[in-house]
């Protein structure tokens, strides 16, 4: 059994926590911006492979207590490095947190690199290389009242770069974020799915992985996870999870999957990445726009991340929004809508009673996911009764 922590945004811990279970992983407990539990070897591999809305996962070496730079490297040098990887691979250590401990990150990060080092040597000899750039092996460091926990980061690069979006637009949403957004807007991949603002088509492209069960990490390359670095690593194990991942995938979504923009370009750019990412053809592409979307089904979701207005000379975001509300209003009865919208737009101009309003933050920028549950009866409140959003109840 592995102790593990997988590392998220903190708004989006309860869709990681929900992933978690269904992987049937045991001791889910919620922390800040990450969720540790514990998994058996087999599960601990299909975590890296399947998980949609992690960032990190790291597996926990050992926790001690760590009062001074002395007891952290004397705690840190009991600690058989030799057993758990080879010297020629090289290593790095990352601090998180410590900044109100008696030991500050740079001396965390340098007493535990340290006494890996001499470690090594004292028991063969050799040290292995520090590679501060792209190191083999990633030891992270984390001091929290007075106690460092080390562990090993088995993803290497983040969890977010499945290896298909193309770059080119201006503003894409992370995979994992778009992940976590459609998990706690209620999409579990058999419904079908709309998003009229699809951008670069992050959303709608995490949207088919889903319905087709494609693990997000299903595409990376031999040797790119660090946990293929470590001395347990189970070769045999690994391609089973591998195999097993890939005899799950669906050969056809459940339900429709449609993505569309008003902009040529981006629709173009969404489809590149839904090719690389091997669900183009199993989506529609259409230029569109929000205010003309056609419900692909009588019943569904529609997920979208609405402009924040940077980008937008001479577009009036009120309007812009009050128009999408009418559309969901007159055309999306028995869907579920759920809306990024920036905190600072003018989101109470889409006139419609959110049932959920999460915060969320997109890079820098606070926003907060409108969750609409649109019924024969919804209206759009008259311009005089639209009332500042006050946040969740």
């Amino acid at each position: 059994m592995a102790q593990l922590i997988a590392t998220c945004p903190d708004e989006t811990k309860d869709a990681l926590a929900e992933e978690l279970e269904a992987l049937g992983v045991t001791d889910i407990e919620l922390g800040y911006r990450a969720v540790s539990f514990t998994a058996t070897e087999t599960q601990f591999y299909e975590a890296h492979l399947r998980l949609r809305t992690a960032s990190r996962i790291l597996r926990v070496i050992r926790s001690f207590p760590a009062h001074s730079p002395a007891m952290l490297r004397s705690q840190a040098r009991r600690i058989a490095w030799p057993d758990l990887f080879d010297v020629r691979h090289s290593f790095r250590v990352d601090a998180l947190g410590g900044e109100r401990e008696r030991v500050p990150p740079k001396q965390v990060i340098t007493q535990v690199r340290e006494a890996i080092r001499d470690d090594f040597e004292r028991r063969g000899g050799l040290a292995p290389k520090v590679d501060p750039e792209d190191p083999k092996v990633i030891v992270v460091a984390h001091l929290d009242k007075g106690r460092c926990t080390l562990s090993f980061d088995t993803c290497g690069k983040s969890l977010h770069k499945r290896g298909y979006r193309a770059s080119g637009h201006p503003a894409p949403l992370k995979e994992t974020l778009a992940a976590a957004i459609l998990i706690l807007a209620g999409y579990d991949g058999t419904q079908p799915f709309l998003d009229p603002m699809c951008g670069s088509g992050t959303i709608a492209i995490e949207a088919a992985m889903m319905a087709l069960d494609i693990a997000p990490q299903i595409l990376r390359k031999k040797g790119d996870f660090a946990f293929e670095w470590l001395k347990d690593f189970d070769r045999t194990l690994w391609r089973a999870a591998q195999e097993q991942a890939r005899a799950d995938r669906r050969d056809a979504p459940p339900a429709p999957i449609v993505a569309s923009d008003l902009e040529p370009r981006w629709l173009a750019l969404a489809k590149k990445s839904a090719l690389d990412a091997r669900v183009e053809n199993r989506m529609r592409f259409e230029v569109r726009r929000f205010q003309d979307a056609e419900p692909p089904a009588p019943t569904g979701i529609l997920v979208a991340n609405l402009p924040y207005g940077e980008r937008l000379p001479g577009v009036d975001l009120a309007t812009l929004y009050a128009e999408i509300g009418d559309t969901l209003k007159q055309r999306f009865h028995g869907w579920r809508a759920a809306l990024l919208a920036a905190e600072a737009s003018p989101h109470e101009a889409i006139g419609l009673k959110p049932s959920r309003r999460i915060p969320i933050l997109n890079g820098s920028i606070p926003c907060k996911l409108l969750v609409y549950d649109i019924y024969a009866g919804s209206r759009r409140k008259p311009a005089a009764e639209v009332t500042p959003d006050r946040g969740a109840p």
